[in-house]
């Protein structure tokens, strides 16, 4: 296999590694101040500061909680 072949394959590879834990919420399932659409999953407003404006439902370490999903099935260790 041709080497821009095996670098097209592993990018789908990773693609597809990197987004298979990540559920794709539609936006029926997101809380209606989610209207921030980032590749399918919704997001409330301040979402570059999580910290500030995410802990209140994803609990203080983003880790989720009730029906709020962990923010690192998504953003791996970038929280």
């Amino acid at each position: 296999m041709g080497s821009l072949k095996k670098r097209v394959l592993f990018g789908v590879v990773l693609a597809v590694l990197a987004l298979g834990g990540c559920k794709d919420f539609q936006e029926e399932d997101a809380p209606s101040d989610h209207t921030i659409n980032k590749g399918g999953h919704f997001h409330k407003t301040g979402l570059g500061d999580p910290e500030t404006n995410c802990t209140e439902c994803h609990g203080s370490s983003l880790q989720g909680g009730g029906e709020a999903p962990s923010c690192y099935n998504c953003h791996g260790q970038r929280w």
